[in-house]
């Protein structure tokens, strides 16, 4: 396997998953396929995996890299929320585990004609399928001030989603904003302190603020263009329904709020009753689905972080199927 790519959390992955030789896994978000190849290693010979992901272009470099694997891997184009009918298409029903591992893939994120980072400079994109339709552009340049706020405050927890969203309004009278530099600069002007053009003063508590302006605002750019929630739910639900019973489910997520949905959903699984508190029998008909592994999501360590600072913020939760 290539050292261009590092797998987030591929040790305690493994670890839980157990891969072994007759089992069918599913790499849900293949990416560059770096967990991939450790499941297919580790459930040789005879260990099935399949793989997929919205990006043409990731898989067709995973391709290339599995191929010591042989027949022993399938890959598909599609979206993870769809598990169950892509599984299907292979003639699966049912496997010995699934791999989510959520957000931008390495590859997405050090292209700048993808336009998902501020850090370089592209066009407005972040389309993980370059098929869909809409992308960041449209939403910044089409979307209302009030529409933009509602998304920078849901998927990116921005504190000044209204003041950003006004101002994007603003400049995008003057001229469309198309490029990732263009928007990360709209944004860095209203966290300014002594902005000259907007009048707008930093509070102190965000003055030292460790991350860019537009961490946030791109993050939630980026979930909107890609439906990233409403996804994650129909995967999640998909991906618990293909499961064999004793079946292992881990999922990678990279923020908070992703965090919660994945907690949430465990735990509703997990339960055997989900009727309000004070109802004197059940009549919810809900059916214990999972047993949860990890009470508190595994972190990279320390020595992971150091080596690879793209880890730093992921939280993996593992369950089973009952």
């Amino acid at each position: 396997m290539s050292e261009t790519h590092i797998p987030v959390l591929r040790n305690e992955v493994v670890d839980f998953l157990k891969p072994k030789s007759e089992g069918v896994y599913v790499d849900a978000t293949v990416g560059l396929g770096g967990h991939s190849w450790w499941i297919l290693e580790q459930s040789s010979p005879s260990g099935r995996l399949i793989g997929i992901d919205l990006d043409a272009h990731a898989l067709a470099i995973v391709e290339k890299r599995l191929k010591i694997f042989k027949e022993r891997f399938s890959l598909v184009q599609g979206n993870f929320a769809q598990i169950q009918g892509l599984l299907l298409e292979f003639g699966i029903s049912e496997v010995d585990g699934v791999l989510l591992d959520l957000g931008v893939s390495s590859l997405q994120l050090d292209s700048p004609e993808r336009g998902f980072s501020f850090q370089q400079a592209g066009p407005l994109d972040m389309r993980m399928d370059v098929g869909v339709s809409t992308c960041a552009a449209d939403i910044i340049n089409d979307w209302t001030s009030e529409r933009l706020a509602d998304i920078f405050r849901k998927y990116g927890e921005e504190r000044f989603a209204k003041r950003i969203a006004d101002k994007i309004v603003s400049e995008r009278k003057k001229k469309p904003i198309k490029t990732t530099h263009q928007l990360a600069g709209i944004i860095e002007n209203v966290y300014s302190y002594n902005n000259t053009r907007s009048k707008l003063k930093q509070p102190r508590k965000v003055r030292n603020r460790s991350i860019h302006p537009a961490t946030r605002v791109f993050q939630a750019i980026r979930i909107a263009v890609n439906m990233e929630f409403d996804n994650l739910s129909e995967g999640l639900d998909g991906a618990v329904a293909v499961l064999k019973p004793g079946g292992v489910l881990c999922v990678i997520s990279f923020h908070s709020l992703e965090d919660r949905i994945v907690k949430r959903h465990f735990h509703k699984c997990a339960k055997s009753c989900i009727c309000p508190p004070k109802t004197p029998i059940c009549i919810c008909e809900h059916k214990k689905r999972l047993n949860i592994v990890t009470n508190r999501p595994v972190v990279p360590s320390e020595d992971e972080v150091a080596s690879n600072p793209r880890a730093r913020s992921a939280k993996l939760r593992v369950a089973t199927r009952v």
